[in-house]
């Protein structure tokens, strides 16, 4: 009877497409619930399900003394600056300084010819001796034509004549004595020396040229940077504080930091400030000075800025990025006891450094949540990790680690396609339809609880060594929407393998 041979192999063939489809269906289906279960499986965790518990890094609030400062951005100013002329013309011969060096005023920087000028000098100090012999002359003369005049030997305009010429060669001998002071004085110019003190730049001028008091750069420029100063604009709501704090001589400390704002170059104090607030910008000019004895800083460098003009005396403090903001304002996180979190509103303040000073229901101690919590509600459920990357769990695994995982999913997935149909892909499936019989095959309901699930030590699921190592490294990488959709479409395209067999 042939018909009914092919009646019952029509049969036979309907059964097992109808035991391969639904059984895929209610295997995928549990797979699916295990990695989408709150707070079941280890594995659900390690794709970042919407409500599992989630890694977060807190550190406590605490009480600091908290600056309250102003930043801006300055320049280093010369306290004095002077460029060294030449007061005579002269070949110069020499230069007593190094370029860079520390000078001090009236130190003796550079040497013109003097010798035109010792033979002025010469001449001048000449006629003063000549006049002044004239002089002793015509005054012996007027003591003995006053004798005479007495004795009526001679008339009196005689005496009035040698008084008059008396007077004239004293005159004489004063303007003998100013031209030997002048030649003194343009010999003193040829010896140059430092008008202020303070640090050298580099020389203008070589020796063997002529040096003129009309040359534009001198000889050398000096630049008094011992101490420096600092000029700076901060905004002019700031004006009546510091004004307050110079009045009563009280110091408001400024630092200066490199461009970067990494190093703190010196700290200094403020001197004083501009005496009207520049409308265009609304800012006022204040100057600051430091000792600068390290040479730090150097004229016409740009700065940054940090006016300390108030500390917070014990002001309860967190980090800065504890502190977020939403529709409530701003707020931070609080790990309970019970490692849930809850939000707590708060009210920032000043900002040093990496701290924020906030008011608020929050006390001393309690953890604010700091790296995570872009995923967080109020009431979740957090595990605490170290903020440190490299003091976490794991942190020091051996690099092979991952190969080792994928090379144990691939002897499992060898040992099932070694148990036969019953826990494997049929012989000739895709590399899809293989990874679907995978999933099915750790997903038994007989299967142990935690074969889904991440250990503590980070491993691989043990459903997981059911695929074949290249998808299983797929499927590892996927996040938790990712996942489900594609355990979705291994189950609809087993289906459609089971219709295209009939």
């Amino acid at each position: 009877m042939p018909w009914v041979l092919a009646v019952l192999l029509a049969l036979a063939g309907g059964g097992f497409w109808w035991w391969k489809t639904h059984a895929a269906d209610a295997v995928g289906g549990n797979v699916a619930a295990a990695a989408s279960a709150p707070g079941g499986a280890s594995g659900a965790r390690r794709f970042g399900g919407a409500s599992a518990v989630q890694p977060v890094s807190v550190q406590a609030a605490r009480r600091l003394d908290i600056r309250v400062t102003v930043s801006a951005i300055g320049s280093i100013t010369a306290l004095n600056t002077a460029i060294v002329h030449v007061q005579v013309s002269g070949v110069l011969q020499r230069l007593d300084f190094k370029e860079g060096q520390q000078v001090k005023a009236g130190q003796e920087l550079a040497q013109l010819d003097p010798r035109a000028f010792q033979a002025a000098l010469a001449q001048a100090e000449g006629a003063l001796a000549r006049d002044k012999a004239q002089l002793d002359g015509a005054r012996v003369d007027l003591v003995r034509y006053r004798d005479l005049l007495a004795k009526d030997g001679i008339p009196k305009q005689q005496l009035d004549t040698q008084v008059a010429l008396v007077g004239q060669l004293e005159g004489t001998v004063k303007l003998d004595q100013a031209a030997v002071d002048s030649a003194r004085l343009q010999l003193s110019y040829t010896r140059v020396v430092a008008p202020i003190s303070g640090r050298v730049g580099l020389k203008q001028l070589d020796i063997g040229n002529v040096a003129q008091p009309s040359d534009a750069n001198g000889i050398v420029i000096i630049t008094q940077t011992r101490p420096i100063a600092l000029v700076f604009a901060v905004p002019s709501a700031n004006v009546p504080l510091i004004t307050a704090r110079l009045r009563a001589n009280q110091a408001l400390p400024v630092e200066a930091w490199d461009r970067g704002g990494t190093t703190r170059l010196a700290v200094g104090r403020v001197a004083t400030t501009d005496n009207a607030i520049d409308p265009t910008t609304d800012t006022i000019k204040v100057k600051a000075v430091f000792a600068n004895d390290d040479d730090a800083l150097f004229p016409n460098q740009a700065v940054n800025v940090v006016l300390q003009l108030d500390t917070l005396a014990a002001a309860l403090a967190v980090p800065q990025a504890a502190v977020l903001r939403g529709a409530q304002g701003f707020y931070v996180y609080v790990v309970n006891a019970d490692n849930s979190v809850s939000m707590r509103v708060v009210r920032p303040g000043a900002v040093d450094g990496n701290w924020m000073a906030v008011e608020g229901a929050l006390e001393p101690g309690e953890k604010v949540v700091i790296d995570g919590t872009d995923r967080l509600r109020e009431g979740a459920k957090v595990e605490i990790i170290a903020a440190d990357p490299s003091k976490r769990a794991g942190a020091a695994a051996p690099p092979g680690g991952a190969r080792r995982g994928a090379s144990g999913a691939a002897t499992g997935a060898a040992s099932s396609a070694r148990s036969g149909p019953a826990s494997g892909p049929a012989p000739g499936a895709t590399s899809a339809s293989a990874s679907a019989a995978g999933l099915a095959a750790a997903g038994r309901p007989n299967a142990p609880a935690s074969a889904g699930a991440d250990s503590a030590g980070g491993e691989r699921p043990a459903w997981m060594d059911r695929l074949p190592p290249d998808v299983a490294d797929k499927v590892m990488k996927m996040s938790p929407d990712e996942r489900r959709e594609w355990i979705r479409k291994r189950r609809e395209e087993r289906a459609r393998q089971g219709d295209a067999g009939q």
